[in-house]
């Protein structure tokens, strides 16, 4: 399985650089601390997205990885859409876009911990007889 994580990695490179593009359209076409905290958000989540697509390519659990990557960066993409069309068009993204977006992010971030919590505990368990 190596085409799905290198699809997040991708997608998570290009994450980070709209992050960065719209840090700078924040900074100097006053786009606001909306635009900041949009960019902020993009930049991490693409960050923790190469972590996850780094670590489901040597990992034999990496599908729930994977799942959890690319629902992270969907609710990353949505918060951030709905604070950068406010702070450069002031119009929402869609209604409630922000509080979805956040929602699973935070939810996606339980949910790697519980992913990952669950492969050490396959770690610790050894190997299955026969593997």
């Amino acid at each position: 399985m190596t085409r799905p994580p290198l699809v997040l990695a991708a997608l998570a490179a290009l994450m980070g650089a709209i992050g960065v593009a719209l840090a700078a359209a924040a900074e100097h076409a006053s786009g606001g601390d909306l635009g900041r905290t949009a960019a902020l958000f993009l930049v991490l989540h693409a960050a923790a997205a190469l972590g996850i697509a780094a670590h489901a390519r040597l990992s034999p659990g990496s599908r729930a990885l994977l799942a959890i990557g690319f629902v992270m960066e969907a609710g990353a993409a949505v918060f951030a859409g709905d604070l950068a069309a406010r702070a450069f068009t002031g119009a929402r993204l869609f209604p409630f876009a922000a509080p979805l977006g956040g929602s699973t992010m935070i939810l996606s971030w339980l949910a790697l911990a519980i992913a990952f919590a669950a492969l050490a505990q396959a770690a610790a368990d050894g190997p299955l007889i026969g593997q």
